[in-house]
């Protein structure tokens, strides 16, 4: 963080493919207490713009062009071991207008602090960027019992990257969940709109990069994880 006039600055990048939202979010903001530092519109701005600028905190929307088709998971994922000026590591919040639970639990186990969604009041979303800043995990108030109950953690734990998982495609996740349920490998090929041989080598390249040798072993591994 910056120290200007005895005060503490949040210094920010706002990643958002809306740039009057964009707009918007900035005319919320006192600049007293946060300085927006960068700003993105897509995943690949985004890296780029958050390994220039090295901000302490990233506002970032969950659904975003470029990239790997993955949006803020992407973002993350492509700044992995980003630090700020001060060397501690770059802290996301994620802002969003959906609540689904596919979208919560992406994000969070990317590594996200927080998440909270786009009807959060001006000053509510100044003081989840400073508690983010800080280190503090935030969620709005109707995400946060979910998250804890999804995870089966503490908000601390939640925001610890699983490293194993991340190493996997959005769609070699999709596939690993239905073969961990039991499916078999032509009810996944119709679930997914994808064919049998596709899901096959997706199979293959999940075991091989968790290191497992089976779908009882995979169904374990999600199990333990609570990612069934």
């Amino acid at each position: 963080m910056n120290v200007a006039n005895g005060s503490t600055q949040t210094r920010l990048v706002l990643v958002d493919d809306h740039k009057m939202f964009r707009s918007g979010v900035k005319a919320e903001l006192d600049p007293a207490t946060t300085q927006v530092v960068g700003e993105a519109a897509d995943v690949d701005t985004a890296v780029r713009v958050i390994a220039e600028t090295r901000p302490d905190v990233v506002l970032l929307d969950v659904h975003l062009p470029g990239g790997n088709g993955n949006g803020g998971v992407d973002v993350i994922g492509g700044c992995r071991g980003a630090t700020t000026e001060a060397g501690q590591p770059v802290r996301f919040l994620a802002l969003s207008v959906s609540d689904a639970a596919e979208d919560v639990i992406a994000v969070i186990r990317a590594g996200a602090r927080g998440y909270v969604t786009k009807t959060i009041s001006g000053n509510d979303l100044m003081t989840a960027i400073r508690r983010v800043g800080d280190g503090d995990a935030v969620f709005s108030p109707r995400l946060a019992g979910f998250v804890l109950d999804a995870f089966g953690a503490t908000a601390g734990e939640i925001a610890e990257v699983d490293e194993e998982l991340d190493r996997l495609s959005a769609r070699e996740r999709e596939v690993m969940r239905l073969i961990a349920r039991g499916y078999q490998y032509k009810e996944v090929a119709k679930e997914l709109f994808i064919s049998i041989k596709t899901v096959e080598t997706h199979v293959s390249s999940v075991l091989r990069k968790l290191q497992l040798s089976s779908r009882h072993e995979l169904t374990a591994w999600a199990m333990g994880r609570h990612i069934l």
